[in-house]
């Protein structure tokens, strides 16, 4: 099997519209949760969110391009950018050929949806632009991404709710692994802080009013997030032989589902999740010194994902550090955990662990070190990413330094 590394990273999101943009924020433990700019905001009972403040689409993209890209597609686009331009790949000839993207999404296009429905049922308007169809669907970002790079080979997109980036990028993995492909791009993005977006997230009761909190006893609910997360994940052998600079490598993946409850997490199928990941990277769980966790500031993912780590980890799980950048950036959904996976590449090649801010008060059921308040200086030699989404759908990645 081939070695995978990280030879390129982009993002956009709450914290930075650039990768050192948000590791700096990150390492300052600086918030991007704030008050929603959008319509209609006294009609909703949550007001706050993870949203990218002061983006002008019309400074990136002409107007035909806008008219294709739903704001969630634009930000893959921005994210992708970074990531290949750091890369220093081109897409050409063999390598164009084998090459591929795999995305995760959640919503995909659900502002344009918003904006149509408005439309039609608001405004009255019996017709909506002809580009709603491609504009919406989930596989547009992917779709964009493989034209914009002349990207050929395997390529869609992943839907699993929270964990879709995850899945996204095991995929990922597993093609440059297997040698299907030499080059994967891959991660995700959302864009759901919209009016009909929040709307229906505050039927589930989930959500905190004035602020996220994960661990901390005085936690009352997650905070949504938008952005993107893009990386090129590459045969460690082909970017050795380029001479490309390696952020990090994906030593190892795996997935399982909880097969219990449409939204209530299950400590056993995380807790196989994790197990998993350590087996398929060869990783005993000693060498662990950072997870990422899922950490949405919800009561029960936090009890139930400290829970899984504490019988995976046994007494190492007192040794270890976890922490939950969302935060600061909020929970960004199917593009949560590319976003969140800057902050395994900062503990492994920066000796930067990311805090867990807002935390106030210790809850005995959360009794692990999700490292409060402020960022930590510490050797990390390999690092988890957890993803636990709704309907019981665990991803872990494991990385390593290299």
């Amino acid at each position: 099997m081939k070695r995978v590394v990280i030879t390129g990273a982009g993002t956009i999101n709450a914290l930075g519209t650039s990768v050192p943009a948000t590791l700096e924020a990150m390492r300052e433990g600086r918030c991007g949760i704030g008050p929603l700019e959008m319509r209609d905001t006294e009609r909703l009972s949550i007001r706050i969110g993870g949203q990218v403040k002061g983006f002008d689409p019309e400074s990136v993209f002409n107007r035909q391009q806008i008219a294709l890209y739903d704001r969630y597609t634009q930000f893959t686009l921005i994210a992708a950018e970074e990531a290949i331009r750091q890369s220093g790949l081109t897409f050409e000839g063999e390598l164009a050929n084998r090459a591929g993207v795999v995305l995760g999404t959640s919503g995909g296009g659900l502002t344009t949806q918003d904006e149509n429905y408005r439309a039609v049922y608001e405004e009255g308007k019996n017709r909506v632009h002809p580009f709603v169809v491609p504009k919406l669907m989930n596989n547009a970002a992917c779709s964009h991404v493989s034209m914009q790079y002349n990207i050929k080979g395997p390529s869609f997109t992943v839907a699993s709710a929270c964990a879709s980036s995850n899945h996204a990028m095991g995929q990922a993995f597993w093609f440059v692994r297997s040698g299907m492909a030499p080059v994967m791009v891959t991660g995700g993005s959302e864009s759901m802080l919209c009016f009909g977006g929040i709307k229906a997230w505050e039927g589930l009761r989930v959500m905190s009013k004035d602020g996220c909190r994960p661990f901390s006893a005085t936690r009352n609910g997650m905070v949504q997030g938008e952005g993107a997360g893009i990386f090129v994940f590459e045969d460690y052998e082909h970017a050795k032989a380029r001479g490309a600079e390696i952020l990090a490598e994906v030593a190892g993946f795996a997935m399982s589902s909880d097969a219990a409850d449409i939204v209530m997490p299950s400590k056993q199928g995380a807790a196989r999740a994790i197990s998993g990941a350590l087996a398929d990277a060869g990783l005993a769980k000693e060498r662990i010194g950072y997870i990422n966790a899922h950490g949405t500031g919800t009561a029960a993912n936090d009890k139930t994902e400290c829970a899984a780590v504490a019988d995976v980890f046994g007494t190492h799980a007192d040794d270890l550090m976890i922490s939950s950048t969302k935060s600061m950036h909020g929970h960004c959904i199917g593009g949560t955990g590319a976003v969140e996976l800057l902050a395994c590449i900062m503990a492994l090649r920066d000796g930067v662990v990311a805090p867990t801010i807002g935390y106030e008060e210790a809850d005995p059921e959360c009794a692990l070190d999700v490292v409060p308040n402020e960022a930590r200086e510490a050797k990390v030699e390999a690092a988890l990413s957890n993803a636990f989404a709704f309907g019981g759908l665990n991803a872990v990645l494991a990385l390593t330094k290299v």
